[in-house]
């Protein structure tokens, strides 16, 4: 007898569509593209899901593309361009938005903070209310 417990009805169907999916994701672009067609072809229903599916999920994008792209920026931000003095100040300011951020991200959680202490204070003036007329005896 296995220790787990037993698999729900949402990961019986769950599974088996992860699984299919990683197995298109290892064999690529053409994978995804012959199993909508296949969709259309058989039960369009399903072919137009999965066209929806590789839309929202990005998987029509070019990877190449995006992966390019993205090693060109970076090599960009960390290239000097030959111009100390621009350089000096393209760092300057990359420190000081890296600085912003991360002021920006502690005003956001003492945003967070504040209304958890305002919701959970309400909770608390609401909950003595209720105790106090729960407590007062009716006439």
């Amino acid at each position: 007898m296995s220790p787990t417990a037993p698999a729900s009805p949402m990961d019986r169907v769950t599974g088996p569509l992860l699984r299919a999916e990683k197995w298109l994701d290892d064999r690529g672009k053409p994978a995804w593209i012959f199993a909508m067609v296949l969709g259309f072809i058989f039960v369009w229903p399903l072919g137009l899901a999965l066209l929806f599916y590789m839309i929202w999920s990005g998987k029509m994008k070019s990877s190449c593309h995006r992966s390019a792209n993205r090693s060109q920026f970076s090599t960009n931000l960390n290239h000097s361009s030959g111009n100390s003095a621009f350089d000096n100040y393209k760092a300057d300011t990359l420190r000081r938005l890296e600085e912003e951020q991360a002021q920006f991200a502690r005003f956001m959680q003492r945003l967070a903070d504040a209304k958890d202490k305002a919701e959970f204070d309400q909770f608390m003036a609401e909950r003595e209310a209720r105790i106090k007329e729960d407590a007062t005896p009716s006439t």
